[in-house]
């Protein structure tokens, strides 16, 4: 075996046991120099089409050199006939060769030329390049089977190094996806054990955070025309209830899309800096939507993919993608859940409110009408003048507190709203709201009871207690001369809107005097939005609830500022 022979059996051995590509890419040319005495070696490895060249390995030239000379070679000219014809090339004058386009700028000189192909179970998967012979014209004979030895050896060693790796990413993959089925199992386990939404959320981004690896993670969910913060992992100091549109931002236009996206460089590609929700300095992210039966309910954040916060890998979204449909259906049920909650605790209310008008009617006033008829059978029976006063007195006392309990009583369960419909119900309580101080118009377009076309019980009762709410509003705060009131069918929709001329209020300030939360609930209930604008021109209030409400879905949240107000 001569020393040549001897080189090849020896460096054969160390490649077939080198699995990283990138040391058997540098081993193969330092063997290829040294063999055959060439001063620059160079492999290329075809993509996966095998039309040009998707990566490009150098040996001999300094990394100055390099980046003088810029982008490597696709595959084109010399190097492109071994790739359509992958036979050996040796050629004394590289410059001189039919198919050479020349060097680009600052590129050194070369001369003399051979180069094999790498071919990998009867494809040609590559090539191994020499240029320029130390101490002779031209590559030789022996030069050229020595670098077709080392393009065999190259090619097997190539081949392991993609059997390991393909290998490394099945098994990071399974271990993805035992990874994301142990979290989905943890959501589910917590959906029936933990007993509030908050909870259930913070425990979603604990583990998609971890999940993907990410620096940052947040869950944004929809309410109305906004995406809401509700809570944040990692680095993030998550500014819980931060509103930012969904027009007009990345986040949001992933939400209406329903498609994952990840943003290689945040500063430039998300239209909303990421900062102003509480991730500091991001870099990098990954959006994907919360889908809960083919509707987005929210959208899932990560920022900063491992400590130097790189990139997310297509994996990446995958895994993170199974595991916000686990999430967006955990937080639907417990939406659900809790709406179920509410929804009964308003109906108890209601009921509760039922019964004291029962029970006021049935006993306290019949006791008082009974007094009322006791005391005033008793005038002109005295002598005394001031008797006959004071019982006059009592009387006028009685009678007033009778009108107070009959309206009482109305306000906590109009009997017209039960006996007669909505309608009736609406103009009566405008009746007793209009006084000298109070000009109120209105406009009420709902149907009749005697045509057999009223709304659901539960809705006329939630249109019923916003009008009533509202009036009270105008009465108690507003300070206003008028006030006009519309309630009214279009489409599928009943449309509510209060509006007054008076002083208005602060709508952020979100004071519970003025029964928000309540409002906000029912509307929310009845699967509406609520709209209020309010300044020094006045206030206005309009809701939008849907006739047939969804029977699966979360309640929609409720908006407290102004939302279109159009129409």
């Amino acid at each position: 075996m001569t020393q040549i022979d001897q080189r090849l059996v020896d460096a054969g051995r160390t490649l077939v046991s080198e699995l990283d590509s990138d040391t058997v890419l540098a081993r193969i040319l330092e063997e290829a120099q040294r063999l055959t005495g060439a001063r620059y070696a160079a492999l290329g490895v075809l993509d996966e089409g095998r039309q040009e060249l998707g990566r490009f390995v150098t040996a001999g030239l300094d990394e100055a050199s390099r980046r003088r000379i810029g982008a490597y070679p696709r595959g084109r000219g010399v190097l492109g006939v071994l790739i359509e014809d992958p036979r050996p090339l040796r050629v004394a004058e590289v410059g001189e060769h039919p198919e050479s386009y020349g060097f680009p700028p600052a590129h050194p000189m070369m001369h003399s030329f051979l180069g094999v192909p790498i071919v990998i179970r009867g494809q040609v998967w590559g090539n191994l390049y020499l240029a320029e012979k130390q101490g002779a014209a031209e590559f030789t004979e022996a030069d050229e089977e020595a670098a077709m030895a080392l393009a065999r050896w190259a090619a097997i060693a190539i081949e392991n190094a993609r059997i390991h790796r393909t290998s490394e990413e099945r098994r990071e993959q399974l271990e993805r996806a035992v990874r994301s089925l142990e979290a989905a199992r943890e959501i589910t386990d917590a959906i029936g054990s933990v007993a509030d939404l908050e909870r259930v959320l913070e425990l979603i981004v604990k583990r998609g955070r971890a999940l993907v690896g990410a620096r940052s993670l947040l869950i944004m969910l929809r309410e109305g025309d906004e995406l809401v913060v509700v809570t944040g992992a990692g680095h993030a100091r998550a500014v819980r209830g931060h509103r930012l549109p969904i027009r007009g931002s990345t986040c949001g236009h992933v939400l209406e899309r329903g498609r994952a996206r990840r943003v290689s460089d945040v500063a430039s590609e998300m239209r909303i800096s990421p900062a102003g929700f509480g991730v500091p300095d991001p870099r990098t992210a990954l959006l994907v939507p919360l889908m809960h039966r083919g509707t987005a309910i929210g959208v899932l954040a990560a920022f900063d993919h491992g400590t130097r916060g790189d990139e997310f890998s297509a994996a990446d979204e995958r895994l993170l993608r199974a595991f916000a449909q686990s999430a967006a259906n955990a937080v639907a049920i417990k939406r659900s859940v809790e709406a179920d909650r509410l929804r009964s605790a308003i109906a108890a209310a209601d009921a509760e409110r039922a019964r004291w008008a029962r029970e006021l009617h049935d006993e306290t006033l019949q006791a008082l009408g009974g007094l009322r008829v006791l005391l005033a059978s008793t005038l002109g029976r005295g002598d005394a003048q001031n008797k006959d006063a004071a019982i006059r007195q009592a009387v006028e006392d009685i009678e007033l507190e009778i009108a107070n309990l009959r309206e009482i009583i109305t306000d906590l369960r109009p009997s017209l709203l039960d006996d007669l419909g909505l309608l009736p119900a609406i103009e009566a309580l405008l009746e007793r709201r209009r006084d000298d101080t109070l000009r109120i118009e209105s406009d009420l377009r709902l149907p009749a009871d005697d045509d057999g076309s009223r709304l659901a019980a539960e809705l006329e009762t939630t249109v019923y207690r916003l009008v009533q709410e509202a009036l009270t509003n105008v009465g108690k705060h507003a300070q206003a001369t008028s006030a006009y009131v519309s309630v009214r069918l279009e489409d599928d929709e009943v449309v509510v809107e209060v509006c007054d001329d008076g002083r208005g209020f602060d709508v952020s300030a979100r004071s519970a005097g003025f029964g928000l939360p309540g409002m906000r609930e029912r509307v929310a209930l009845a699967g509406g939005t609520l709209g209020l604008q309010s300044g020094q021109a006045g206030t206005r209030l309009r809701a939008r609830l849907p006739l047939v409400p969804a029977m699966t879905a979360a309640p929609r949240p409720v908006l407290d500022a102004a939302d279109e107000m159009t129409g």
